[in-house]
């Protein structure tokens, strides 16, 4: 009875998941999220707080003073948006926190719920708070876009679609259940995960660009800033197909296309 009984939870867990879908603000793109937003903000908050606990802020008062204020001037632009559309509940739990680490990596992230680290060594290449506005623009819109729910329901599905197959070939000969196996977690992690990941990459630049010039940054200055970076890392680029983010001429390429669009939401 066991074994008649799992195959039809695997069928209910899919019919529920493909039920759960969100819709991401402007772009309009349809997200799987059946994780409550809370329960991953909750998970968030505490291990960003250890973060915190086991990082040094940035004693650089002045950089810490300008990363500070563009991502306040974001997260205000991107609620009066909000608001001024009637999708003020999509940001329902959010604490946004916008801390310079005294860390020499070019890197910045962000976690669910709006808590942002931005490292002192990208300081350097941003230039200045509109270079910074790019980078920080971007990861707001991560956070805005709820990636960070919709990495965990892939992932959730991807390892309920391994035990799906598992129980599958669960009469085949061990080579051939290994071999399976090994080709569906390959076809997970190339054929959905990493795609999933270039497309959160790319909407992430997007948003970011009608983020930063509702804030009043030229979003013009993202696509400088991407040529920059990407003369800095001299041939040392992974093929795209493999990568989490797409290739740097894929990247300015799109965020040109994404300019008009950008352009109107600046000054206004």
């Amino acid at each position: 009875m066991r074994i008649l009984k799992s195959p039809m939870l695997y069928l209910i867990f899919l019919c529920f998941s493909l039920t759960a879908c969100a819709t991401v603000p402007i772009t309009g793109r349809t997200q799987l999220s059946f994780i409550p937003s809370a329960q991953v903000q909750a998970m968030s908050f505490s291990q960003y707080d250890a973060f915190l606990k086991e990082n040094k802020l940035s004693r650089d008062a002045k950089g810490t003073e300008m990363v500070k204020r563009a991502g306040y001037k974001i997260q205000r632009a991107v609620e009066r948006y909000f608001a001024a559309n009637n999708m003020s509940d999509q940001l329902d739990g959010f604490q946004w926190e916008f801390n310079l680490v005294a860390d020499d990596q070019v890197n910045a992230w962000a976690m669910p719920g709006g808590k942002v680290v931005v490292y002192e060594g990208i300081l350097p290449v941003t230039k200045d708070e509109t270079g910074l506005a790019v980078v920080m623009g971007h990861e707001i819109a991560h956070v805005v876009a709820k990636h960070g729910e919709e990495r965990m329901s892939q992932s959730l599905m991807a390892q309920m679609g391994g035990m799906a197959l598992d129980l599958a070939l669960q009469n085949s000969p061990a080579e051939t259940r290994g071999m399976w196996l090994q080709a569906y977690g390959l076809g997970s992690q190339v054929g959905v995960i990493l795609p999933f990941s270039r497309v959160h990459e790319a909407e992430a630049d997007r948003l970011g660009l009608v983020f930063m010039a509702l804030a009043g940054y030229d979003p013009a200055r993202a696509v400088t800033f991407w040529q920059e970076m990407a003369a800095t890392k001299k041939g040392k680029q992974t093929f795209e197909f493999l990568s989490t983010h797409p290739s740097d001429a894929t990247r300015i390429s799109k965020l040109k296309q994404a300019l008009p669009e950008a352009r109107r939401y600046y000054g206004k």
